[in-house]
């Protein structure tokens, strides 16, 4: 299995994404990406002005790459890359993209999921909602989050 895990600031390309994807697993017959997005319409009253994140170096990345074994363990996984930003990201940014590449489209369908629960609350990322009237404050983690981990136990 080959994997590409990066922590970055800068914006990532779908279509440069899928071509490595498509050049590193040339057999799959499935390629299944996710794309996470920063949202800022929740609340109008209190519009989103960015989002910032932060994170552990090294830890997170040893943590992702933890997370992905556990999801070849289930499922045959020829590539896989999981892509998150840190930084300031306004309304509207890319925030993660995992990208699943597998012999099988339900391989690579519910791999890209079971993924995507377990960096939801795995990976040691922080997230911080500063809003347009200067207020911010940590996001906690949201029990929903926690109850799609625990479904795939």
């Amino acid at each position: 299995m080959q994997t590409r895990i990066r922590i970055q600031k800068e914006d990532f390309n779908l279509n440069h994404e899928l071509a490595l994807a498509e050049a590193s697993a040339p057999d799959c017959g499935a390629v299944v990406s996710f794309i996470g997005k920063v949202r800022g319409n929740d609340n109008p009253q209190q519009p989103l002005s960015h989002l910032f994140l932060t994170h552990m170096p090294e830890v997170t990345e040893n943590e992702i790459s933890n997370i992905i074994t556990q999801a070849a363990q289930r499922w045959t996984l020829p590539y896989v890359c999981v892509i998150h930003r840190i930084g300031d990201l306004p309304v509207g940014a890319q925030i993660v993209l995992v990208l699943t590449a597998s012999g099988h489209r339900e391989h690579a369908y519910q791999a890209n999921h079971f993924i995507m629960d377990y960096l939801k609350t795995e990976a040691p990322f922080w997230k911080k909602e500063c809003f347009a009237n200067g207020k911010q404050h940590w996001v906690e983690m949201k029990h929903s989050d926690q109850q799609r981990k625990q479904s795939w136990q």
